[in-house]
């Protein structure tokens, strides 16, 4: 028996409606801003999928990838069905390629704007 389900994946970041929005242009999903005491924290409600949220840290310092002594921490896999046409459209939405190089395999591993690290990963 679980003792708690997952409620959302939080990423922090400098700017938290800026991230949310280049997430919603890559997945989809309606973006829904929320600002408190506490800073500025933002959902994404992607459709069929589970949500993910943005939360303002001030003094955000992305993670290095790849690199042993600067843990990336996590990162997301997002499937896409054409993996040239996904990598176009992140490249435009501000994504910068970590390890894009290597046309054989099903995935490749970008930046988002903020710094983190995901792969598009061939379905």
């Amino acid at each position: 028996m679980a003792l708690a389900k997952l409620g959302v994946v939080v990423l922090d970041c400098p700017d938290p409606r800026a991230l949310a929005g280049f997430y919603a242009a890559v997945l989809g999903g309606t973006v829904e801003a929320n600002s408190d005491d506490s800073g500025e924290w933002v959902d994404l409600k992607v459709p069929g999928g589970p949500a993910l949220a943005f939360q303002e840290a001030p003094g955000y310092v992305p993670p290095r990838w790849p690199a042993a002594d600067h843990s990336q921490h996590f990162h997301l896999d997002l499937v896409v069905e054409d993996l040239d046409t996904a990598e176009k459209g992140v490249l435009e939405l501000g994504a910068k390629p970590l390890d894009a190089d290597d046309r054989a395999r099903t995935f490749r591993v970008y930046a988002d704007p903020a710094g983190h690290p995901f792969c598009l990963c061939a379905c």
